[in-house]
This record gives structure tokens, sequence and C-alpha cells, in this order.
């Protein structure tokens, strides 16, 4: 049998940024999460699931157009919150960011694009670019009386330039994923 790959398509932040969001471990210590190491901090564009080495060679070429046809731009992080919203117990505590004219074109392209050359099922709901940074334990938190959980609701103006986007896999492993730049591919400047 064929070995496959867990792969997604991701923006990486710039170490300062990944600074800047991991810190914020520190200030919610109570909470039962387990929170994401900072050289893993990233935003996911599109997660293709279980590739082969084949799918994966047609994903590279297909992200490689689709960062030729768009500009870098800027991607402000304005919040952090609990995640996805309104699911109650959360599952995560994520970093939020705005959605631009030019992020939602190039995710937009890129599921499209992708689509076409390995068979995927696009997530039926509204693209909310969000960093995990924190996976919370569900069991655990609802052990928390209500009034004694944490208030995660944390304002931010966090601003960088996207000027690549990378193909990733993501291996599983017990003291969590290791995530691994398969290929990087630049934004026209």
């Amino acid at each position: 049998m064929e070995k496959r790959h867990r792969v997604f398509v991701a923006i990486n932040l710039p170490a300062d940024i990944r600074r800047e969001l991991a810190s914020y471990s520190e200030k919610w210590l109570d909470l039962p999460a387990k929170w994401v190491g900072k050289e893993n901090l990233h935003i996911t564009l599109e997660f293709l699931g279980a590739l082969t080495d084949e799918e994966i060679g047609e994903i590279c070429v297909t992200v490689k157009e689709v960062a030729e046809r768009h500009s870098c731009f800027s991607l402000n992080i304005n919040q952090i919150l609990y995640g996805p919203p309104k699911k109650m117990p959360p599952k995560m505590v994520w970093a939020q960011g705005d959605v631009s004219d030019e992020l939602s074109d190039l995710r937009e392209d890129l599921e499209n694009s992708l689509t076409e050359k390995v068979a995927f099922v696009p997530e039926n709901r509204a693209f909310a670019p969000h960093v995990t940074l924190a996976r919370i334990s569900a069991m655990e938190f609802k052990m928390i009386e209500p009034e004694e959980r944490p208030e995660i609701n944390e304002m931010l103006d966090l601003s960088f330039t996207v000027e690549s986007i990378d193909v990733m896999e993501s291996e599983m492993r017990r003291e969590g994923p290791i995530y691994t730049v398969l290929e990087s591919h630049s934004l026209k400047i």
C-alpha cells in the first residue's frame, strides 16, 4: 500500500508574530489545553487530507501556479478568543485575522484550482483566518464551573505582509504534530 501524507496549504507567520502569539500561553496557565509550539503557528488555507506522493507533486505545481497569480498583501491578526465561535465547550484558543479581499481571492483561487487536481472536499463554511494557539481538553473544560472558566477575548493589532504560501505536511506524533514545509511559493511582489 502506498504511503500517504497529511497535507495542507498554509501561510506561515514571521518569527516576531509567532513569538508574540506564543507568549499568550503564559496568560492562561489554568486553562486545560495543550499549547501549540511557536514553530508550528500558521494559518491553514486548505486542508487536503491524506495524499500520495504523486498527488503531492500535482498539488505543488498547482499551488505554485496560484501563487504566481496573486500579489503580496497585508494580513492583520486582531483578536485572541475561543474557537470556533459559539462552540461550547470550545475546541481551541485561536488568534483571528481579518478577511481581506486579497486573502479571499487567494483562498478562492486555491480552492477552485485544487479541487480540479485532487479529490478533497472543501470545508462547507465561511473561511475564518485563524492561528490555532491551543487545543482544549473538552472533558476537563466541562469540569470547570462556568463562572470560573477563563475569559479569553484579547484584542490585538498584529500585521504582517504575506509573501508566500506553503505546501505543508503534518506528521502526527504522541507529543503533538510535526509540520514540515514541502514547498514554499512566493507571491508576486
